[in-house]
């Protein structure tokens, strides 16, 4: 990084506020200041003892076996994924807790305890096993936020049938590619699912994907939403049709701690998804830890919601599995933060008494948006502990997150992870860490991460460069699925014996950990690396702004050129309230004149996946005018044209 963003980054990151954990809280927590140096002194010996909590039907004989870049966890221990997470809570006396308070968007609730989900699983095993589904057989789940998307995931698993979720936002072309690259042969979908308000069709979109996927032999459908649908007789079944009808009981087997448990598609610098997948033992290891510690999970007493959806893979680590390992209570919910009102979420948290809530920024900074009062009418002193997850969180969203949500009383812990760690990896604790708004802070125990140069060498306090993992951890992917040397190359390449995570980082002065977004959010400006995150940061530190994304254009004279999209707070007037020429001084007086966007677009909104993230490629491509391509998977497609004419018609520009 240049000399001047370096400064400017210095000083956006001086932050002075801290806030201790509450004293009763630490008192109680289950993570004690001494984890870390526990973990230090022994890393394998406390990945052990972590992992010596779930059930194990044969012990293994070795921790770790490392041969960079395959690792195997646990070597010869077995384990069934879905005994840990279902079965021995009910053989412990647990079966009437509560596993889920589902809601769904139209207001329909279910609430399943831990003795009917076993019935449930064991039914759905049945049933796919009378299909013909077997041990290593790959099932696409294409479904919407419903118990039975949880209960086919639990039914793969006590099978042995890696399942291969794909988001329902997804389009038919996007379906064929993931169920051709792993090579499914069984489908599981729903009729559809309701979003804002409207029954949205999913079978449609099976129908066509399977169109040239031969292999495909049998497909179970959920009937949610009453739709008509196409139907193939010999291939096609109502899911109430085979698996109601299946006995209650079934006897699971165990399988090796590096039997694969799932493939998810993630996007990468190629137009082809990556298959990463995870195995058994290592994966639940890690994401029964992360839960426990950084959530301080109490499971007699907690009401968990992870308020994302069960296609990405927090939904896998911190709705599904890593809850269910620990006998935790937790809420689904199938749509919208918005429908039939924008208190939602509040009316949910307080029907419930929901403890903790994790969720992602963009959604915190959608609340900001839409006004303080609305948390305001609700009670939500219920809630005891806040995270967040997706992005880098700016500063203000993390205060206004903490006020307005958390009464000033909730801890915040900001997690950073990635679909291939396949849990937490850079986390506070909230009994122990006095937490910086907008700071992932430091690894978790048993955990090594870095940030280093260009060279790989370690930076110091103060300076940023490449976050990297230096030595290996068990919730880790183990590989690109069918492509071995893709995995070789994407990650472990770029800085020999560490994984390379794809993302910045600085270290403030204190040492603690900012994430600055993906590299390739890095803009070169006139020879220095600006990132985004530093940027977006910058503007909505802004009284007036509620969000903004920031992308790189190419430019003639600077070789990249800042463009912002941004959207004002609820009740100011974006034609009079704030300036663009205002926003671009006041990232000026933040960072540094070399960070002041080129031009600033004003709008209503900013393009979403139905997840919530921001999809920048669309606006980088907005900002050098090119073909816009799939936009099927935005919440509402409209909004992209509109910021595209909006741009054609030269509003924000710089003059």
């Amino acid at each position: 990084m240049g000399d001047e963003t370096q400064q400017a980054l210095s000083a956006l990151l001086h932050e002075r506020r801290r806030f201790g954990p509450p004293e009763e809280l630490a008192a109680r927590a289950n993570a004690q200041p001494g984890i870390y140096d526990e973990a230090a002194a022994d890393r394998l010996g406390w990945w052990a003892a972590q992992a010596a909590q779930l059930q194990w039907d044969e012990p293994w004989s070795e921790v770790l076996s490392w041969h960079l870049p395959d690792a195997r966890w646990f070597v010869g221990g077995k384990l069934n994924v879905a005994v840990n997470c279902v079965d021995r809570h009910v053989a412990a006396g647990h079966g009437d807790r509560v596993a889920f308070h589902w809601e769904g968007e139209p207001g329909d609730r279910l609430t399943i305890s831990y003795a009917e989900l076993q019935r449930l699983v064991c039914k759905a095993a049945n049933a796919l096993t009378e299909l013909g589904v077997r041990e290593d057989d790959k099932v696409a789940i294409y479904m919407p936020m419903i118990p039975e998307t949880v209960v086919a995931m639990l039914a793969c698993a006590r099978l042995g049938a890696p399942h291969v979720v794909v988001f329902g936002g997804f389009s038919a072309e996007s379906l064929r590619g993931r169920i051709l690259d792993c090579e499914a042969t069984t489908v599981i979908t729903a009729d559809g699912g309701f979003r804002r308000g409207a029954a949205s069709a999913l079978k449609p979109a099976v129908d066509e994907a399977l169109e040239q996927c031969p292999a495909v032999s049998r497909v179970l459908v959920v009937r949610r939403t009453g739709q008509a649908t196409g139907w193939t007789e010999g291939r096609d079944h109502w899911w109430h049709e085979v698996v109601n009808r299946q006995p209650e009981t079934h006897q699971a087997r165990s399988f090796d701690a590096e039997h694969v448990l799932y493939i998810m598609y993630t996007s990468g610098t190629t137009a082809k998804p990556k298959g990463i997948f995870h195995t058994s033992g290592g994966y639940l290891t890690h994401v029964t830890a992360t839960h426990r510690l950084i959530f301080d999970i109490k499971p007699e007493n907690d009401v968990f919601w992870t308020a994302a959806d069960i296609g990405w893979v927090t939904g896998h680590s911190y709705i599904v599995y890593g809850p269910l390992a620990n006998g935790t209570t937790s809420v689904i919910y199938e749509g919208t933060p918005d429908t039939p009102t924008r208190e939602r979420w509040w009316e949910i948290i307080e029907r419930y008494q929901v403890t903790i809530l994790y969720t992602a920024p963009t959604t915190i900074r959608t609340f900001m948006k839409w006004g303080d009062d609305l948390p305001g009418r609700h009670d939500l002193s219920s809630l005891r502990l806040l995270g967040s997850v997706g992005e880098p969180i700016n500063p203000e969203a993390w205060m206004w997150y903490r006020a307005h949500i958390g009464g000033d009383r909730c801890p915040i812990v900001d997690t950073w992870w990635q679909t291939e760690t396949g849990g937490v990896m850079i986390s506070p604790l909230p009994g122990i860490t006095a937490t910086k708004p907008g700071a992932a802070m430091r690894p978790f125990p048993g955990v090594e991460a870095e940030v280093v140069d260009n060279e790989g060498k370690a930076v110091g306090n103060g300076e940023g460069g490449y976050l990297v993992l230096s030595s290996p951890w068990p919730g880790m992917l183990r590989g690109i699925w069918g492509d071995p040397a893709r995995f070789a190359e994407t990650y472990w390449s770029r800085f020999p014996g560490s994984y390379f995570a794809g993302d910045g980082a600085k270290k403030d002065e204190d040492g603690d950990l900012w994430l600055l977004g993906r590299v390739d959010d890095v803009m070169n400006v006139s020879g220095h690396r600006i990132s985004t995150t530093e940027v977006e940061h910058a503007l909505v530190d802004h009284p007036a702004v509620a969000e903004a994304a920031v992308v790189g254009a190419s430019d003639p004279t600077t070789v990249q050129a800042i463009v912002a999209f941004v959207t004002v707070k609820g009740g100011v007037d974006e034609s009079g309230g704030v300036g663009v020429e205002e926003l671009r001084e006041h990232v000026a007086a933040v960072i540094g004149p070399i960070a002041k966007p080129r031009q600033i677009l004003l709008t209503p909104e900013l393009p979403k996946t139905r997840s919530g993230k921001i999809m920048r490629r669309l606006l980088r491509d907005v900002a050098e005018n090119r073909d816009l391509g799939d936009v099927t998977t935005l919440l509402d497609p409209t909004v992209v044209n509109a910021i595209r004419e909006r741009m054609g018609a030269g509003a924000g520009e710089d003059d």
